[in-house]
């Protein structure tokens, strides 16, 4: 009862923020960011309880609230914690404070109109992935859009309106037709079953409809998924959306934003419609490796910093969707921890980005070089955060990664002794994305922290106890996910098998298994 509470505390924690900023005087800034940091602290502190009273064991939802909304329509406020979104609370309630305390001496205008939004941003983020009902799940999914159209575009850089409306087009266009799936499905199974209800619980019921109809309702669910994760050809806003968002914002984007397409995924498109996600596995898995490739080229290529780590999500997250297109036990909790991974490098280094920026105004990669003798601090922090990205063993990058890629390869071996290579195929070409990947990150690094020290605005300072703070923390939570997996992925093992038998339901067993394989 207590663990439930402390969950919706941890839920509407922000909107207590923004009530407390509400009473600030504008012009103390300082007081402003001590409430918003204040805020998100203490949410950290109690998604950290929860997490410890996190039963791994169990099955099914946990801390779970279920009381009436519009009890009419079937709409319940229910949320809860299982295998799937503990790891992501965590990490959502993880980068806050972080994100708070990275943009004290980036924003200083409007500075409570931008915590205020931070901290709605922050309330839709955790109030999505904690939803347990389909209305609800939408309801925050819509609202996390409407801080981030305005931290984008006040705060943003020149071309910043082009990057909100681009940003908000694509993820609107998206959401209708999530809206008409949901509408669709909810009605069906209403007409089928007699009770309306929002519940997830209850819409797994949609796995009885015909294919043509799971195919239709899983192309309208996962086109908005998709948009959101980004992947290729749908990553065209993200780009933008990353270089022209201030550094808190890129940081929300991709440290958790991004998270809520492969997340929509897992918990709701793939689940829900198990025949049409058998049909389109492939397709899902060409996708992905396609996004992981073409992620990579594209980050090679790139001359502003921002843009290399932008395109790098994009790649980096195909093996999320690669580990979940496995119905692999290893290869759906790899996809779990990649998630949570991404979201703390690529996180860590937007921070990082924001702070050469704000020192020398450029993000122009041959502005730069031998930073490792002008800021010595900075370069060490980089370096770890690079071959985190890399997948360096030790690192969380290394375990998201392994496992996603060893997953797919357990599922693709044993058909292509059937006869059917292309999944074989598919996971071959997904390793050479982890090359590219280190020749990009390698090269980007090589280019800022070696070679002649140049710098514009020199002599720069290097980095302040504030500043190694952040950084600090986010290295030690990489280097915990890549030393210590085992305890994380006891969290999402049960999740992860009931998301292997909803997807897997009625799926002919895999002829040959391999030794070892779950």
């Amino acid at each position: 009862m207590r663990e439930a509470l402390a969950l919706n505390l941890l839920l509407f924690l922000p909107v207590i923020g923004i009530v407390a900023l509400t009473r600030a005087p504008a012009t103390r800034a300082d007081l402003v960011r001590a409430i918003a940091f204040v805020t998100m602290a203490l949410q950290f502190a109690l998604a950290v309880w929860l997490y410890a009273c996190f039963d791994p064991a169990r099955a099914g939802l946990q801390f779970e609230t279920r009381l009436p909304w519009i009890a009419q329509w079937g709409v319940y406020y229910q949320v809860g914690l299982d295998g799937n979104n503990v790891l992501l609370v965590l990490l959502t309630a993880f980068l806050g404070p972080l994100v708070v305390a990275s943009a004290f001496t980036a924003i200083d205008r409007h500075v409570k109109l931008f915590y205020a939004m931070v901290l709605a941003t922050q309330f839709a983020m955790v109030g999505a992935f904690v939803a347990q009902d389909l209305f609800l799940f939408y309801f925050f999914w819509e609202a996390m859009m409407v801080p981030m159209f305005f931290i984008i575009g006040i705060w943003g850089g020149q071309r910043r309106i082009y990057a909100t409306l681009k940003f908000v087009l694509y993820t609107a266009f998206g959401s209708i037709l999530m809206l008409a799936a949901v509408i669709y499905l909810v009605v069906s199974l209403s007409t089928a079953g007699g009770i309306t209800s929002f519940a997830f619980t209850d819409l797994q019921g949609a796995a009885n409809l015909p294919l043509g109809v799971q195919t239709i309702l899983l192309a309208a669910f996962g086109l908005s998924f998709a948009i959101k994760v980004p992947i290729v050809p749908l990553h065209t806003w993200l780009p933008d959306a990353h270089v022209e968002a201030p550094t808190a914002g890129s940081v929300i984007l991709a440290g958790v934003l991004l998270k809520m397409g492969t997340y929509g995924f897992m918990k709701i498109g793939f689940p829900l419609f198990p025949l049409a996600t058998q049909m389109l596995a492939p397709v899902i898995a060409t996708l992905a490796v396609v996004s992981i490739v073409y992620g990579a080229c594209l980050a090679l290529v790139q001359t502003d910093i921002k843009k290399v780590i932008a395109y790098s999500s994009i790649s980096h997250l195909g093996y999320v969707m690669l580990g979940l297109a496995s119905f692999n036990l290893l290869g759906i909790q790899g996809a779990i921890m990649q998630m949570v991974s991404h979201g703390l490098v690529a996180g860590g280094l937007f921070i990082m980005v924001g702070m050469i920026y704000e020192r020398c105004h450029t993000r122009d990669i041959a502005a730069y070089g031998g930073l490792a003798k002008l800021l010595p601090a900075y370069a060490v922090f980089f370096a770890i955060l690079t071959l985190a990205s890399i997948g360096l063993p030790t690192t969380s990058g290394f375990t998201g990664e392994f496992l996603a890629l060893f997953g797919y390869f357990s599922t693709a071996w044993p058909l292509a002794a059937q006869g059917e290579t292309l999944p074989l195929v598919l996971a071959v070409t997904a390793v050479s994305g982890v090359v590219l990947g280190a020749l990009y990150m390698l090269w980007l690094a090589q280019r800022l922290l070696f070679g002649a020290a140049r710098a514009p605005h020199q002599p720069s300072v290097d980095l302040d106890l504030r500043e190694k703070s952040i950084l600090a923390a986010i290295v030690a939570a990489v280097f915990w996910l890549g030393l210590f997996p085992a305890e994380p992925m006891r969290a999402t093992e049960q999740a992860a098998r009931e998301y292997r038998e909803l997807v897997t339901a009625g799926r002919p067993a895999p002829p040959v298994a391999l030794r070892g394989t779950p």
